[in-house]
């Protein structure tokens, strides 16, 4: 998850990271140097096996993707990383920083980086550039590369190609900024993120691979930076409430825009495509997807603690007999919509059986099969968790069982979401708190 952009206000640009890196190689230079210094064949045989699992599962096709994952060298970008050296749920957490110059690390750090999973690069909002490797404890992770599986598709739908223009929203590493760099070539990509030592860092790591043209800069991501604009496409690295205005505002006729847009609860995404046509109109819609982008800055997240989830497991509650199967996983638009209809789930996606709880009120909810077309719902809590999904499942199955709805901006800056045949609707809100309503 990159550290980026979603607070309300930000301080003023400063000019000094505003400015265009300097030094541009003449029009006609590679995309990416022939061998970047600090390459070698372990780190080129790692990126092939890496790209080549990515194929394996399906995420990642022939391309200008593909080919950009293959020659981009992922350990110039993140030459440190943060491994957790603690559980899951040990407080406080133990990181070690990985350094890709000590070698008791450089084994272990390139398997990371070419794992496929998502890498952390910051703790604590500290300076990244320049800070010396080993542990530390405590604190939080603010920054990281996300999963290559959830980039390389993205990325993919939004269909990268030569000379555009592209605004790379919540930096992060770097990884989308060079790969749009490498695809569309250097000279129209911006990277934009609200942490000023997420953005130096990309300077430096995007100049070292030759990609001098492109401007890494500090500011609200939610505001875009209307200066390089308009974009041809506009990627958005973090989760958003609803689609902010200015980023469509700056998508220039032609252009598509991507982002994940959900609530406070981590556990049903959507994914908003934002075209603009030729003639100027805006079209867009929701989709309902399995994996999306973390929150970035500014955007609390809902979660279920170990206690919690060992309360659902093991305490007594009301149990009921029901005949109403609880909707499986693949009926996305379902659970999307109940994210939005009723806010303040999460889903406890390690548990046997479908588990449910709402943290704010401590309310949960466990299914658990008990015979043909019979199951045993235990509730708890002040809302009646179970009674509130077969509501939306009820609505969602009479609006077509669709997994994308449109997506309308209206007049006065609301945003709506809507089943194709007008049934389901619900209302996008900047400022969902969680609760139940």
């Amino acid at each position: 998850m990159p550290n980026s952009a979603t607070m309300p206000a930000a301080p003023p640009l400063d000019p000094l990271e505003c400015t265009v890196l300097s030094d541009s190689p003449p029009s006609g230079a590679p995309l990416l140097p022939a061998q970047p210094a600090g390459d070698t064949s372990e780190a080129v045989a790692a990126r092939a096996a890496m790209v080549a699992r990515l194929e394996e599962s399906g995420d990642l096709r022939p391309g200008p993707v593909r080919e950009a994952l293959l020659a981009l060298p992922r350990q110039i970008l993140m030459p440190q990383a943060y491994v957790r050296r603690s559980a899951p749920d040990e407080t406080p957490p133990c990181w070690d920083l990985l350094d890709l110059s000590r070698p008791a690390d450089r084994k272990e750090l390139l398997e990371r980086l070419h794992s496929g999973n998502s890498v952390a690069i910051q703790h604590n909002g500290e300076p990244i550039l320049g800070r010396a490797p080993g542990p530390r404890r405590g604190g939080a992770i603010t920054a990281m590369s996300s999963t290559m599986a959830l980039t390389a598709d993205l990325l993919q739908q939004l269909d990268l190609r030569p000379g555009q223009r592209v605004l790379d929203v919540g930096t992060g590493a770097g990884v989308t900024a060079s790969t749009a760099c490498f695809v569309c070539g250097d000279e129209g990509v911006v990277t934009l993120d609200i942490d000023p030592h997420v953005t130096a860092a990309a300077r430096d790591r995007l100049s070292a691979l030759g990609y001098r043209r492109s401007a890494a800069v500090t500011g609200d991501g939610t505001t875009g930076w209307a200066a390089g604009g308009p974009y041809d496409r506009i990627f958005v690295s973090f989760a958003v409430r609803h689609v902010p205005q200015a980023l469509v505002e700056q998508l220039a006729p032609g252009g598509r825009a991507l982002m994940t847009v959900g609530t406070s609860s981590p556990s049903w995404p959507g994914l908003a495509l934002i075209e603009r046509r030729r003639d100027g109109c805006v079209e867009a819609q929701l989709r309902a997807v399995e994996f999306g982008h973390r929150a970035g800055a500014g955007f609390d997240r809902l979660f279920l603690s170990a206690a919690f989830r060992a309360e659902i497991t093991t305490a007594d509650g009301w149990t009921q007999r029901s005949m109403l199967a609880p909707p499986p996983d693949t009926a996305r638009g379902m659970w999307l919509a109940l994210d939005h209809l009723y806010p303040g789930l999460v889903r406890d996606f390690g548990a046997e059986n479908l588990t449910v709880g709402a943290p704010a009120c401590r309310s949960w909810m466990r299914v658990r099969a008990v015979g043909h077309r019979r199951w045993d719902v235990t509730t708890s809590g002040p809302r009646d968790i179970w009674a509130e999904i077969q509501d939306v499942a009820g609505r969602w199955r009479a609006a077509g069982a669709p997994d994308v709805f449109r997506l309308h901006f209206d007049a006065d800056g609301g945003q709506r979401a809507t089943s194709p045949n007008g049934a389901l609707t619900w209302q996008l809100s900047p400022g969902e708190t969680g609760d139940a309503r």
